[in-house]
């Protein structure tokens, strides 16, 4: 294979550059005071490629890494580790390299999955564990939240019919994991249900017009929202089994299907129709009477073209350069009919609630600011009242950059803003890397801590919040 240019691909340099070391630090270093009512830990995934790569690489290609701050009794701790997939260990093995985005899709024996399935996304806390998920639908890897070891595999007790997408979800109810699926060259989609004590419940398939490229879910107490998007592959992708996509002259759509409960199984989904849109990421989902309720971020024109000193990473650049707003749909249940309001006007990404609040009504969702730049980068974060859209912004210095927040309640707290949130930071001048604790009720005031973390940590995806009572080291 000849070698590709990557020095013209920005996401394997300045930010995006990997930290490929692992490392494990206890009694971090702080600026100001970490609460004594902070106890739990913060993580974070993203790619990070462990060796070089040599082919043409995607930013979604890189191996994830998981990055862990653990508070307890006003200290932290930190440690970082790759999520060991299978083709992680194969690779650093010496076999052939499942392909990447750029490359044609691979069905290979015993695999369910057609690229490689890097497990770099999204985290998601459930049964004391975390879940590291891959937005091309992969396989779940099960890892030690209290060491952020590989587990492995999480089959659902050898159950898992598929693949398990990023941003599946867990209800702080009754402990389920709900989860969906997709078949990237197939006209189908599926969600399921996994216990709290991680045994699969349900499963459903539902037929689609054609194959889709969802990135996210809705959940409600009594609901799944599926998502059905006019962003498609082209005919000639399909047939080649190639990654290239096309806006569809077709709307959006949104299936609403019932969630199994006391043994009664799920139904088949009801449709809601939209103007045409593209949606990365649900901030919550609920129900008010007869209308199930979802919050999520559309996305907007991003206003850039692609730059031909970038070569072959040029388009890639431009379309990861997100643009969205925050926008609330409504759909009746009894009457079918749907409504779509814009909450503000401003951008912003990769929201998070209180994860006591996922699936049920919630006052308040945090969100990222996407700096005007072409690459992505995130310049600040936005505390939204989502019954008005106004918002709190806690900016942070200039030249240095966030990740996906998570909200952290406070030891005992009741109230859903009594917390704090809690995010990385990295200098783009000098590569240091920190943790913020910021409180959720002072949001615009300077972060009660700065903890100093012993490794840079890369611009990556996706992170969450797991309470220190819930981890179970295994």
């Amino acid at each position: 294979m000849a070698s590709a240019p990557n020095h013209l691909n920005p996401y394997l340099h300045g930010i995006y550059a990997p930290t490929r070391d692992e490392a494990t630090a206890r009694d971090l270093p702080v600026i100001g005071e970490i609460p004594k009512d902070l106890c739990g830990a913060y993580f974070r995934n993203g790619p990070n490629p462990a060796v070089p790569p040599k082919g043409l690489h995607h930013w979604f290609d890189g191996d994830g890494m998981i990055h862990g701050v653990w508070f307890e009794n006003g200290r932290a701790r930190y440690a970082n580790r790759y999520v060991r997939t299978l083709d992680f260990v194969e690779e650093r093995a010496g076999a052939t390299p499942m392909p990447g985005i750029f490359e044609r899709a691979e069905l290979r024996d015993g695999r369910k999955t057609v690229y490689k399935d890097t497990a770099n996304t999204d985290l998601v806390f459930h049964d004391g564990r975390l879940l590291a998920l891959w937005y091309v639908s992969g396989q779940p890897v099960s890892v030690d939240a209290a060491t952020l070891e590989t587990i492995g595999y999480e089959t659902f007790g050898g159950k898992l019919p598929g693949n398990v997408s990023a941003h599946s979800k867990v209800d702080p109810v009754t402990g389920e994991f709900v989860f969906f699926d997709y078949s990237l060259y197939e006209p189908k989609m599926a969600f399921g249900t996994v216990s709290r004590d991680r045994r699969l419940t349900h499963f459903q398939e539902i037929d689609l017009p054609g194959p889709r490229l969802p990135h996210d879910m809705g959940m409600t107490e009594n609901y799944v929202i599926l998502h059905d998007l006019p962003v498609v592959f082209t005919e000639s992708a399909i047939r080649e089994r190639m990654w290239r996509i096309h806006v569809a002259d077709q709307p959006t759509r949104f299936g609403v299907v019932p969630r199994p409960h006391n043994g009664k199984g799920a139904g088949a989904p009801r449709w809601f129709e939209f103007p045409t849109c593209y949606i990365y990421h649900v901030i919550n989902a609920w129900e008010e009477g007869d209308e199930v309720v979802m919050a999520a971020c559309k996305m907007v024109p991003n206003g850039f073209a692609p730059d031909p000193a970038l070569g072959p990473y040029a388009a890639m650049t431009t379309v990861l350069a997100l643009r969205a707003k925050p926008f609330i749909w409504r759909m009746n249940m009894k009457t079918g009919e749907g409504r779509e309001v814009q909450l503000d006007d401003r951008l912003s990404e990769f929201p998070v609630v209180d994860f006591r609040r996922q699936g049920r009504k919630s006052l308040f969702s945090y969100h990222v600011v996407m700096d005007d730049h072409v690459e992505q980068r995130y310049s600040g974060l936005l505390k939204y009242v989502l019954s008005t859209g106004d918002a709190i912004a806690h900016e942070f210095p200039k030249g240095v950059f966030g990740s996906e927040p998570a909200f952290a309640p406070r030891e005992g707290a009741a109230a859903e803003d009594d917390g704090y949130v809690v995010t990385f930071v990295t200098d783009a001048q000098n590569g240091a890397s920190e943790a913020l604790v910021i409180d959720a009720r002072n949001f615009s005031g300077p972060p009660l801590a700065r903890v100093q973390l012993p490794r840079r940590v890369p611009a990556g995806f996706h992170g969450c919040w797991a309470p220190g009572s819930e981890i179970k080291p295994l």
